[in-house]
Formats: structure tokens, sequence, C-alpha cells
């Protein structure tokens, strides 16, 4: 195509590249954001100060992820007693809970837990940029470590192609200390408005689906429907399982956008379904994971509660493929589910 045809262009981020941000003011103030844009209509925002999440992703203008009520809050603000989360939950497209704890807060083994961690408000100890002729490279190092305590280190990847609409999260999670560590982690995916409206279809082709709670599990018929906003609405967790490879997504004929999301399913064993219809709450999370978001406590009294030896390292990696239209979305969805 002409566009990458050097002669026609000035400086490459003319056309695409990463660009570093500062907020200014309100709570988000000298938050460090990094934009990418990859030349085919995929942008997202990378916030360095938050685990190297992803805050906000768009294609062609149009906005996929959930931005909560509380907008960008800087890690001084996070609150990690009970369900002090929530006050600077930005959510945005990708928000990673773990290390050490995911889900309810509880008491284990002696610790109080807080709900889903502290990771997604950890800032990342160093991140670096680079671009090739076929893709956007962002690497960050997350250091979880404590004094006496445990010493979790996340190293995440985040590719994105310039040939094409996707992009991966590879993250490694290296036990840096002497002791023996819980290792949670959840990818706590959040579609928004207005991907997200009425007239989106959603696809989850698990083996297996169950209700969080007893709300849940009476509206489990009705998993897949997505609502206009409604007030006061309760959320509901649908838990479903694979396999082998995980797969969701989502396409909303109002827009002409979809996304598909895949995954080893032996790596990450959980999928989560927080659907949240609720007004100016309104989201649908797909969360694939290591564990489910009941908590510690009850993921170590179940014996699967991951851990890692001093020394020892796992690797996950999550794929996003964007779409523009249904045929391509529908056929992309097979293509990836019979990879």
């Amino acid at each position: 195509m002409v566009w990458l045809d050097k002669a026609y262009i000035g400086h490459m981020s003319q056309v695409s590249g990463v660009e570093e941000h500062r907020l200014v003011g309100g709570r988000g103030d000298g938050m460090r954001l990094f934009l990418v844009r990859n030349g085919r209509g995929l942008e997202f925002t990378v916030s360095a100060d938050r685990c190297a999440d992803i805050s906000r992703l768009s294609v062609d203008g149009v906005n996929l992820g959930y931005f909560s009520p509380v907008g960008y809050v800087a890690p001084s603000y996070y609150d990690g007693v009970g369900n002090g989360f929530l006050k600077s939950f930005t959510a945005g497209f990708l928000t990673t809970c773990g290390l050490y704890a995911v889900g309810t807060p509880c008491h284990d083994e002696g610790e109080d837990t807080p709900l889903h961690g502290s990771v997604g408000n950890t800032p990342a100890e160093s991140i670096q940029t680079h671009q090739t002729e076929d893709a956007i490279v962002i690497q960050a190092k997350i250091d979880q470590s404590e004094m006496f305590g445990r010493k979790l280190v996340l190293y995440r990847t985040i590719t994105c192609s310039t040939q094409d609409n996707c992009l991966s999260i590879r993250d490694r999670i290296v036990n840096e200390g002497d002791r023996i560590s819980p290792c949670m982690v959840l990818y706590h995916m959040n579609m928004g408005y207005p991907l997200l409206s009425e007239t989106a279809e959603l696809a989850i082709p698990s083996e297996h689906v169950s209700g969080r709670t007893a709300k849940a599990e009476k509206g489990i018929s009705h998993w897949q429907e997505i609502t206009k906003p409604q007030p006061q609405f309760e959320e509901e967790c649908f838990y479903h399982q694979f396999t082998d490879k995980g797969l969701a997504g989502i396409y909303n004929p109002a827009v002409q956008k979809g996304l598909v999301i895949s995954y080893d399913a032996k790596q990450l064993p959980y999928f989560v379904q927080w659907k949240m219809m609720g007004e100016r709450e309104y989201v649908l999370g797909l969360e694939p994971g290591n564990c489910h978001p009941d908590g510690r406590d009850k993921m170590r009294q179940s014996g699967n509660l991951a851990q890692l030896q001093p020394g020892e390292e796992v690797s996950y990696c999550i794929d996003l493929h964007f779409f523009r239209n249904e045929s391509d979305w529908r056929n992309g969805f097979t293509r990836i589910n019979q990879e």
C-alpha cells in the first residue's frame, strides 16, 4: 500500500507509532500514558503507572472498552483494604487482577486479602517501546516484591501488528523470592459502549456454563443476552469452562465493530463473564484467568490455588483480533477457533 512507501512520509508517527503523554490535574495527575497507533485504525493506551494495562482502545475511532465513573486514578490513591479497589477501578479495556489475590476479599492463612489484589495499581518499574517493520512492541516490568515477604515480578510484552488489527499480551511471572508464593491472575477485559449495547451479539462457545450466585443461576438461560442499561441492576457472573482453547467474541452491527479473544485454556482454566447492565455501570467483562473470583481462601480450600516455588516462573498469553464487519468477524471467529 502507498502509506508503506517511506517516500510519502516525513516522520513515521505520521502513520503509526507510540507517543508518551502525561495527565495533568485530578486524581490521575502525573500518570504516564503511552498512546499506540498501528496505522490500520487500531489505537490503544497503555497505562504505565497501572500495571501497563490497556486503559482505552478503539478501532476507526469507535470506542470498544469501558471507562468507569472514577476515571483515571493514580496508584497513590489506591485503597488496599476490603473493597477499596473499587474507589480507583478505572476498568478501561484491561485491568490485571492479582498477583497475590484475586476476587472477593478474604482471610487466608493469617492474611487479609483485598478485592482483586494490588498489581493493577502498581506502576511499572521500567517500560520500553520499539517499532519494527511489522509490529509495535511495549515491554514493562511490574515488581510486586515485599520486604520480609513474597517477591513476584511480572514481565509484560504487548505486541501490536502494523499489518493487521490484532495485538497480543504476553506475561511472564517469576518468583524471585526464597519462599513459595500464591500466583493468581485474572485478565479483567471490559467491553463498553458503543461496542456494547442491546444490539450486540455475544459468542462464547464454552462446554459448560454455571452461575456464580443464585441470581446468576436463575438467569443462566439468557447469559448471552445484552440489554439496555437498567437502574440498580445487580451484577451477574457466569463461569465458562473450556478444555483446550478459550474463545470469546462480541460484535455489534450498529457500529460494525467486533473482536475475538483467544487463549490457551490449559494455562488459564477459568473464564468469567461479568454481566453488569446498570446505568453508567454498563459493562461486560470477558475475563480469562488461572483462578475464579471467589477469593484466595476458596481456591486454596478446593486445592486449585496456583503457586510458584522459589525461582519458578509461569507464562500466559492473550490474543485479540479486531474486525470491521459481521462477515469478517464470523469468519475470523471460525478461523481462530480452528487454529
